[in-house]
């Protein structure tokens, strides 16, 4: 391979790697329309306005929707897995019992598979527990608060919604007090800690000490 073919291989690679894509939706199939819709309606999903037979809903701080509608998968109803994050897999799963969901108990996975209730440590990941729609398409709820190093570009940080942001506060607070305890000593430039603290989480980068 000549000099000139690599440069060009590397720049190619670099612009593709740069490349600014978001991921807006996923098509989920389903077997009755006005049922599906329905049931995602009363997860407090956001119904969207769209093209004539194509429902789109998105759940509350996310910025990806899900559709469905005659027509756009091939896939067979119940067939389709999929992730939802929270911050508090038992807060969010007492929420949707409490609006009629039927949602399995929480577990969290480990070398040897599923064990019931969530990871004793509480560890980013480990803990889920089961939704299904009426198609049988799974969700799997999983909790995560800090994000895998490398998961989130540079410094960026994002709340999908005030409860997200209030929970991250709560985790700087804390944090912040032991902090405050290795130290010895009254830290007034807290904002400042709680901010690098916040951006550490969702970065997945060495928290402040």
């Amino acid at each position: 391979m000549s000099r000139k073919v690599a440069q060009a291989d590397a720049s190619t690679a670099a612009r593709i790697e740069s490349l600014d894509i978001k991921l807006e939706v996923l098509v989920i199939p389903v077997s009755d329309v006005d049922r599906a819709k329905a049931f995602y309606q009363r997860l407090g999903w956001r119904l969207d306005q769209t093209p004539p037979g194509i429902v789109q809903l998105t759940p509350h701080g996310s910025a990806c929707s899900v559709q469905f509608g005659p027509g756009l998968t091939p896939a067979a109803p119940g067939s389709a897995v999929a992730y939802l994050v929270v911050s508090d897999v038992e807060a969010a799963r007492a929420d949707l019992v409490a609006a009629g969901i039927e949602v399995g108990d929480v577990f969290h996975v480990t070398p040897d598979g599923p064990v019931d209730g969530p990871d004793p440590q509480r560890r980013s990941y480990f803990s889920r527990a089961t939704l299904r729609d009426p198609d049988g398409n799974t969700w799997l709820i999983q909790e995560i608060t800090t994000r895998l190093p490398g998961r989130i570009e540079g410094g960026l940080t994002s709340f999908g919604s005030l409860s997200d942001l209030a929970d991250a506060m709560r985790r700087a607070a804390a944090a912040h007090d032991e902090h405050e305890k290795r130290t010895g000593e009254r830290d007034d430039n807290w904002p400042d800690w709680y901010a690098a603290y916040m951006v550490s989480e969702q970065s997945g980068a060495t928290p402040p000490e």
